[in-house]
């Protein structure tokens, strides 16, 4: 059973890796919108279906424009799909209207939201989450101007509920962000449920606790604030344990907010503070990359070297976000997440490795690029690292370009000097496309490969399987001793259902998959 929901899930997640992180917000929150306008006309929420389109019109309108002004001056091409997100996640924490001054008030929301993406920036990356930014400077400014309207959160209803956890699911397996949200949602509605608690025993009230915990979980904004904001990549430290801090901060303070006077320390504020808190972990930056030079590895496979400015770091095994800007962009945008393939010990120089063949704009871009062009890395995340402990024995277990981190992790022990005990299983199409086959043999590490064909002149620590496929059975066999390994998995979702049987011998598993460009 666990095999199959695993199964199911990794296949979801494939589906899910064809939409850019960006286009499957935005269909996620305009989805939530529709059903929030049809539940308007049952008078269900706090507003009408005419309130709401005129609202969300007004966000629209605005963000477009600002950033559109900003784009023009910045000489960049304009994402509508970012504005977009904006405006949709305003709609959410601002109460639709249709009077006046109010929509004056949500025209400023979305006017400093969008100018916050240019103004509040550390080199190149927006320090806090634009939709937060707007809200919390317009219910600032209603202290003195009150009928401009504040950030209310209505998204928070039980109509709400059940949608925001489906959409919210789909961005969560996306992103791989929802031990995060789940941590953050746990966090902030245990400290709400005490503070209600305290609350009505304060007052004198009897406390019914049947009746406040589905009132915090339900009837509160967390869900949609965790799903939609807090696990914005962008806006988050690079390493997972950075992750569980902020979002245990944020939860404490959304979940128990603190009165400033006038102001209040929750949500939106609470998730300001949640961003300076990532913010301090590494001072994240872009990093500028200049192209240098392209190798052909194997018939499909490019590895691409770059050379990056001052201040960049990595851990081998983590990935950074490169940027392609380009004409017409496909349904996946600019941006798309690589695997260094290179060593710390390399830099200033940076290493990448692609699989050509995609009609994709991105990879077509990618290809054109001349060297000297300078192109930004937007950032460095990931925790597929290996084990801080040497002596644990490890199992590495890659298909096709799933290799690529495998192979900075191995070049950092053999330029550092390191020694660990490492298995690898290589799995690939044909003998042909068996990439960075001199950096694996100057590892001199077993290695298992699992080809139709084989391969002409292994070294000597190679294995060639036979031509059998890599299967459960079949992993196994070759590695007798897997239940004393941690296993490290790179590779496309469906590979890894496939070993999954296996995979629960491990002494422990870490996942890398991905879904192509």
């Amino acid at each position: 059973m666990i095999t199959s929901a695993l199964s199911v899930w990794n296949r979801v997640y494939g589906a899910l890796g064809r939409l850019s992180m960006y286009r499957l917000v935005l269909l996620s929150l305009a989805a939530l919108a529709v059903i929030a306008i049809i539940a308007s006309f049952f008078d269900v929420l706090v507003a009408g279906p005419v309130d709401m389109v005129v609202s969300l019109a007004v966000l629209g309108a605005v963000t477009v424009a600002v950033d559109a002004l900003a784009h023009l001056l910045l000489r960049r091409g304009l994402r509508w799909e970012v504005s977009a997100i904006t405006a949709l996640i305003l709609f959410f924490v601002l109460r639709p209207t249709l009077e006046p001054l109010a929509l004056l008030g949500l025209a400023l929301a979305a006017a400093v939201a969008a100018a916050s993406k240019y103004l509040l920036v550390w080199r190149e990356r927006h320090i806090f989450n634009p939709a937060a930014v707007g809200a919390a400077v317009l219910t600032i400014v209603s202290i003195w101007l009150p009928s401009l309207g504040s950030s209310s959160w209505w998204v928070g209803t039980p109509i709400l509920a059940v949608p925001v956890i489906v959409c919210g699911l789909l961005v969560l397996i996306r992103t791989e962000k929802l031990r995060v949200v789940l941590l953050f949602v746990v966090v902030a509605v245990v400290v709400a449920f005490a503070r209600t608690v305290l609350q009505y025993q304060s007052a004198g009230l009897q406390v019914d606790l049947g009746m406040i915990l589905p009132q915090v979980l339900w009837a509160s904004p967390f869900l949609f604030l965790g799903v939609f904001m807090l696990s914005e990549p962008l806006t988050l430290p690079p390493r997972r344990w950075q992750q569980y801090v902020v979002a245990v901060v944020v939860g404490v303070l959304a979940g128990w907010p603190i009165s400033l006077g006038a102001i209040s320390l929750g949500q939106e504020r609470a998730l300001l503070i949640g961003n300076l808190v990532a913010f301090a972990f590494c001072l994240r930056r872009g990093v500028r990359l200049t192209f240098v030079e392209r190798e052909a590895l194997t018939p499909s496979v490019r590895e691409l070297t770059f050379r990056a400015g001052r201040g960049f770091t990595f851990a081998p095994g983590q990935y950074l976000e490169l940027e392609v800007p380009h004409a017409r962009p496909d349904a996946r945008g600019v941006r798309r997440e690589f695997s260094i393939v290179s060593a710390p010990e390399e830099l200033p120089l940076v290493k990448i490795a692609l699989r050509e063949g995609s009609t994709s704009s991105y990879k077509q871009a990618l290809a054109e690029v001349q060297p000297g062009k300078r192109l930004w890395a937007t950032g460095v995340w990931g925790d597929f690292v290996l084990p801080r402990d040497p002596k644990t024995p490890v199992l590495l277990v890659a298909a096709g370009i799933g290799i690529t981190p495998f192979v900075s992790q191995l070049r950092h022990l053999r330029l550092s000097g390191g020694d660990r005990d490492v298995v690898v299983v290589y799995v690939a199409s044909g003998s042909e496309e068996l990439a960075f086959r001199d950096d694996l043999a100057a590892a001199g590490v077993p290695v298992i490969v699992f080809t139709r064909d084989a391969p002409a002149d292994l070294p000597r620590t190679w294995t060639w399987t036979q031509g059998a496929r890599l299967d459960a059975d079949n992993l196994q066999r070759a590695v007798p001793d897997l239940s004393e390994r941690h296993a490290f998995i790179s590779g496309p979702p469906g590979l890894i259902a496939d070993l999954t049987p296996a995979l629960q011998r491990a002494r422990s598993v870490t996942t890398d998959a991905f879904a192509g460009y």
